[in-house]
Formats: C-alpha cells, sequence, structure tokens
C-alpha cells in the first residue's frame, strides 16, 4: 500500500502544470509596462502660464454700481452713501446726506427713483417703478427728507412724504401714499391706491389703522434718520470711488520711471 500512495504521489506532482512564483510574476509585469511606456507616444508639455502685472489680486466678482439704461444714468450725490454691493439702474438719484445699505436693488428702468435728503434704504430693500399708478398720478417712487426704509421692504410706484418710518418687510403697492410723520409697522402691506393720513401708526396686511402718534413719538422720526445719516459716516469714509483708471496710472509710472 505504501508503494502504491508513492506512486499516485509522483503521478498528481507531474500532472500539476508549473506556475511561476510571485515575484516573478511581478517583475515580468513591470518589465512589460515600462516596454508599453516606452513605446506609447508621450503627450506635448504643459504650457506654463504667467500673470499679467496688471492683474487684480483681490477676488472681483464683477458687480456693477451704477447701470446706465439708453438716455438714463444713476447720480449719486457727493456726500451720499451707496454700499459697494448695491444697484442702481437708470433713473435714480440719491441726494445729499442719504444713504442706501448693502444688497438693495433701486431698478428706474421704467420710472424715476429718488431717494431725498438724508434718508435711508437699509439692507435688502427693492424699489421700482411701474408704467402707470392707479391713482392716474405720475408712477415714480418718491421717498422725501428724513424717510427711513427698514431692511427687505418692497416699494413699488409709491410716494413717502418727509419724516417717515417704514417698517422691516414692508410692502407698498403702486400709488400708495404715506403722509408726513406717520409710521408703518414692520410687515405691513399697503394696497394699491391706499393712502396713510399724516401722523398715525398704522400696521397689518391690508394694512391699518392702529392710533394717532403723539407730538414726542413724531420728533423722534427725523431723530432716526439723523442717526443712522451719522452711522453711514463711518462707513463712507472707508470706501474710495473705485475704478480700472489706477491700472493705467501704473502702467503710466513704469513707463516713465515715476517711483512715487
Amino acid at each position: 500500500m505504501a508503494k502504491v500512495a508513492r506512486l499516485s504521489k509522483r503521478v498528481l506532482t507531474s500532472s500539476i502544470p508549473f506556475s511561476p512564483r510571485p515575484h516573478l510574476l511581478r517583475h515580468i509585469s513591470a518589465a512589460a509596462a515600462t516596454a508599453t511606456e516606452l513605446e506609447a507616444p508621450r503627450p506635448p508639455p504643459l504650457r506654463k502660464i504667467t500673470e499679467s502685472p496688471d492683474r487684480v489680486k483681490w477676488d472681483y466678482r464683477g458687480q456693477r454700481l451704477i447701470i446706465p439704461l439708453g438716455q438714463w444714468n444713476p447720480k449719486i450725490a457727493v456726500d451720499a452713501y451707496v454700499a459697494p454691493n448695491v444697484v442702481l439702474a437708470g433713473q435714480v438719484i440719491v441726494y445729499d446726506g442719504a444713504s442706501v445699505w448693502n444688497g438693495s436693488v433701486l431698478r428706474g428702468d421704467l420710472n424715476k427713483i429718488t431717494v431725498g435728503f438724508s434718508s435711508n434704504v437699509q439692507e435688502k430693500c427693492v424699489l421700482h417703478a411701474a408704467w402707470s399708478s392707479p391713482t392716474g398720478l405720475p408712477a415714480n417712487t418718491s421717498i422725501e427728507r428724513f424717510v427711513t426704509i427698514g431692511a427687505y421692504s418692497l416699494l413699488r410706484s409709491c410716494t413717502i412724504e418727509p419724516e417717515c418710518i417704514i417698517g422691516q418687510r414692508s410692502i407698498l403697492m403702486e400709488g400708495s401714499l404715506v403722509e408726513t410723520n406717520s409710521i408703518l409697522e414692520a410687515g405691513s402691506v399697503v394696497p394699491p391706491g391706499r393712502r396713510i393720513p399724516a401722523g398715525e401708526l398704522w400696521a397689518g396686511n391690508p394694512a391699518r389703522f392702529v392710533r394717532t402718534l403723539t407730538h414726542e413719538e413724531t420728533l423722534e422720526i427725523p431723530k432716526l434718520a439723523v442717526a443712522i445719516n451719522d452711522l453711514s459716516r463711518s462707513y463712507f469714509s472707508e470706501f474710495l470711488p473705485y475704478s480700472t483708471v489706477y491700472l493705467e496710472v501704473e502702467k503710466l509710472k513704469k513707463k516713465l520711471g515715476v517711483t512715487i
């Protein structure tokens, strides 16, 4: 039996095909890969791009502050503060001491928009105008002096007389009128053609009469506008009128050899 077992073991060993060892397989595959790399054409080297010395180094997103439309060009007073990311388009006038804060859009493509003396339009407000007003009056969006427009408000072809406060997220539709020394609470909606009489507090959707303002409350309205105007002075000092003219100046200085 032992002899038969030895013979069967020899037969099985001789029938198993030869298989190379693992380290031999690695050497063969590496040699084949090297031969393939030598035969394959190499791609051309990448062209190195050098930056222009006049390239702006900061993040510029192409936001345009002033957008002329046809013959209409937005006008900003010398001492008015307009935040860098505000959009003024078409027939827009920002008067002395006024301020328009970050993210607001004043679109005067259909009719004129005016922001009066020492008035302020706070963050993310949208002001635009319709072709016509249901009252038959001009469809301009007019904000008179010492008016405060709360953030996220929408004004469309409305008139706000001097010394008023419009609360945050308020909506004033076409032909609406807010008379002098009035306050509109936050989140109020003034329907088209609605008039808010002088010296009153209105609120709600649609806006309704709440009560008559006291004399002391009416005196505080212009003080708020002046306080925001004073606050805008600190922002105004941080921003200078900017354009691409400085690039031409740098080129001229380099050409003339000026080191100043």
